[in-house]
């Protein structure tokens, strides 16, 4: 389910054509047309399509672009970082990460209502979550085969992100030592705050998670690296079974690989076991995955089952801020229990054998 769409077609393409004009000086006759938000667009951003041609000393130019709009209602994060991911793309463009060019950044609230940057539009196909991948969509019409190169390469490029060198990029600014020092310390506290802030309700089986994940914290020997945070191939564009984009780097930090390759697995699993629905055939499973994982980086991974825990409590979190969105949104009513009640949490429960969630859940996903 898509954010409820507030905007006037008409005036946001005016605004964005005037100020595509102040961004092209040398250019004349600037046109913006065919503005739309895709049919799928997240929660934690608006996103806005549009074309644009112009003519400047060169010829005639025209191209396709995106623009990633922060948030202006409600928000899904405590902070939404978006100055951070604006300069963090500009960093992974100098990279072997495939990411959308970015061209421009607006800092004020003038044109949209808030602050916005504009890339270029990458074509191809994004696994879909509503409904998710494993139960429909493009997904289920490719080959078995077409599935597991789309795996491989997203995993690829997993890789990548975990080998770039963190110093030598001045990746340190993702890292949010507000909440502590690198790591699992850190994060805990952050999704501490995170659950306290999502909800106006408890959701105990996050917090009885997050007690245990604070038991049972492995230590963190080798050195922080770059973590995408959303990593998932549904947060890539792919084109001919290849990553072509990736995209989403909202929940970006420093810590151990464990971690993003955790959440990689975890919301497959969750799109899947967490639904109820079998993986679709093509699909390397957990197994294969994290020995290809090791056969690509020369890394061995420890403390996975620890590292899926972390991705089940932290999306249980995500998921009460989504149920908050929908209280927000009069999609559901106050006393709804999605927000502590639904698919993420049930299999968080079942992942530390504890008690199913109580109530009826109306499910505004399904």
């Amino acid at each position: 389910m898509p954010v409820p769409d507030q905007r006037d077609p008409a005036v946001t393409r005016a605004s964005l054509e005037a100020w595509l004009r102040g961004r092209l000086p040398d250019a004349r006759d600037v046109q913006v047309s065919a503005v739309k938000t895709p049919v799928n667009n997240g929660f934690s951003a608006e996103t806005l399509m549009f074309d644009a041609a112009w003519h400047e000393p060169g010829g005639d130019r025209s191209e396709r672009l995106v623009a990633k709009v922060a948030p202006t209602g409600f928000q899904i994060f405590p902070e939404p970082r978006f100055a951070e991911q604006f300069r963090l793309l500009q960093i992974l463009a100098g990279t072997q990460i495939p990411v959308p060019t970015v061209h421009w950044q607006e800092t004020g609230a003038e044109v949209l209502g808030a602050p916005f940057y504009v890339m270029s539009r990458i074509e191809g196909d994004v696994p879909t979550d509503m409904p998710p991948y494993h139960s429909g969509g493009w997904l289920t019409d490719v080959s078995p085969a077409e599935r597991e190169s789309i795996w491989w390469s997203g995993l690829t490029v997993l890789t990548q992100v975990h080998a770039l060198d963190v110093e030598d990029l001045n990746l340190g600014f993702v890292d949010q030592t507000s909440y502590g020092p690198t790591g699992l310390r850190q994060r805990l506290a952050y999704y501490e705050h995170y659950l306290d802030w999502a909800y106006e309700g408890p959701v105990p089986v996050a917090q009885a998670a997050l007690k245990w994940l604070r038991e049972h914290r492995p230590a963190e020997t080798a050195e922080p690296v770059l973590l995408w945070g959303d990593s998932r191939i549904g947060n890539i564009i792919f084109t001919s079974g290849q990553a072509a984009a990736v995209l989403d780097w909202e929940m970006a930090t420093l810590g151990q690989p464990e971690e993003d390759l955790a959440w990689f697995l975890f919301l497959d699993r969750h799109h899947s076991d967490g639904i109820g629905v079998p993986r679709l055939p093509g699909f390397p499973d957990a197994l294969q995955t994290i020995a290809r994982y090791q056969q690509l980086t020369g890394r061995t991974l420890t403390d996975m089952a620890y590292y899926e825990v972390l991705s089940a409590m932290k999306f249980a979190v995500v998921m009460a801020r989504i149920g908050q969105l929908f209280i927000y949104y009069e999609l559901v009513p106050p006393d709804n229990d999605f927000p502590y009640n639904n698919t993420a949490t049930q299999l968080l429960a079942r992942i530390l054998d504890l008690p199913p969630p109580g109530g009826d859940m109306t499910n505004p996903l399904a």
